[in-house]
């Protein structure tokens, strides 16, 4: 199974540069979509309810001080080649959400379920490392899918 790590390779090839923040989202709604769409994950890693919205931590270890992400940056994490049909999803989820600003990204999952139910409790602003779960996300956006 690929990781994260592929995900986000992928992304940055795609995009050239990224924040950290927009890449975190980014591969968040990788995720979801797969899980919605394939009903599986793209990968094993799992989400937190941060602050600023979905961090996979193991990603967030990688980049963390790193105000911009080029190209390349995860070569030597990434190790597994992405399927045609990931490597569709992904790019459907560049086409809808790339245009987007991070801050942007990290308001529209915090309108969105699984961020807020993972982050039940737990005031505005205030640290967070519950996991969203993979079927509440996969539920939401199934549920929120056009027809």
């Amino acid at each position: 199974m690929i990781t994260v790590f592929d995900v986000a390779n992928y992304i940055l090839q795609k995009l050239g540069k990224c924040t950290p923040m927009k890449l975190q989202k980014l591969t968040y709604y990788s995720q979801a979509w797969a899980l919605a769409w394939d009903d599986e994950p793209l990968f094993d890693e799992d989400f937190q309810a941060w602050a600023n919205g979905p961090v996979c931590a193991e990603l967030f270890r990688e980049h963390e001080g790193h105000f911009r992400l080029p190209s390349g940056f995860f070569d030597s994490k990434a190790k597994e080649s992405l399927s045609n049909e990931q490597i569709e999803t992904i790019d459907i989820v560049l086409k809808d959400y790339s245009p987007m600003r991070p801050h942007e990204l990290s308001d529209l999952s915090h309108r969105e379920y699984p961020w807020q139910q993972a982050r039940r409790n737990i005031p505005a602003g205030m640290p967070c490392d519950n996991i969203i779960e993979k079927e509440i996300i996969r539920d939401y956006y199934a549920g929120v899918m056009p027809d």
